[in-house]
């Protein structure tokens, strides 16, 4: 799709996250489109089923697929299957960071952080439907370098059961932080502290 179509959609399904994570949903992207979503076993999202910017506000909702062969289940725990608590943390991450691009951030995504973490619930393998409300609270934009971040709210429910709350996610894009050449040794290659 063109560029100006992925700023526009307010929806995408799990062909579209999967391509966007692969790199090849935008045809046109500028030069500084370089965030992906994570590829299958770590993408946590399905469907973005709503996107809505209103000034530097906004709300973004997605849903995942439970499935009783989940890769977690799996050793999460021997006889006591259920999703790890931060794996709906970083679903969270991953809107958040797929908004920023939609609103025309430029970057690498990064997890920033979250304030308030609380889970009063559980996911397990004979469950549905996980759904991701986030309320974005705040979005910015550095007009110069199109770096982005945004900071939300979010609920997580499972078969319209609420059971994780989440309190200021934030998420930024940064320029220049791609490592492309993996798992050669190059400019990038080495994590640390990044200057903001």
């Amino acid at each position: 799709m063109k560029y100006s179509e992925f700023l526009s959609r307010d929806s995408f399904e799990k062909t579209d996250l999967l391509a966007f994570g692969s790199g090849t949903l935008v045809e046109d992207a500028p030069e500084d489109f370089t965030a992906r979503l994570p590829l299958p076993p770590m993408l946590m999202v399905d469907r973005v089923t709503a996107l809505e910017a209103n000034g530097n506000k906004g709300r973004i909702v997605g849903e995942r697929d439970v499935n009783v062969d989940d890769w977690f289940f799996q050793c999460h725990f021997r006889d006591d299957p259920v999703q790890p608590g931060c794996l709906g943390v970083d679903g969270v991450w991953q809107l958040i960071g797929f908004y920023c691009n939609w609103r025309g951030g430029l970057g690498s995504g990064r997890a920033l952080g979250c304030g308030e973490v609380e889970f009063f619930g559980q996911i397990r393998p004979h469950d549905t439907l996980v759904r991701y409300e986030i309320d974005i609270r705040r979005y910015t934009e550095l007009q110069k370098s199109g770096a982005a971040m945004a900071i939300g709210d979010a609920r997580l429910l499972v078969d319209g059961e609420e059971i994780y709350t989440i309190k200021k996610a934030k998420v930024g894009l940064f320029a220049g932080i791609t490592y492309g050449d993996y798992p050669n040794v190059s400019e990038n290659a080495r994590g640390g502290r990044m200057e903001r």
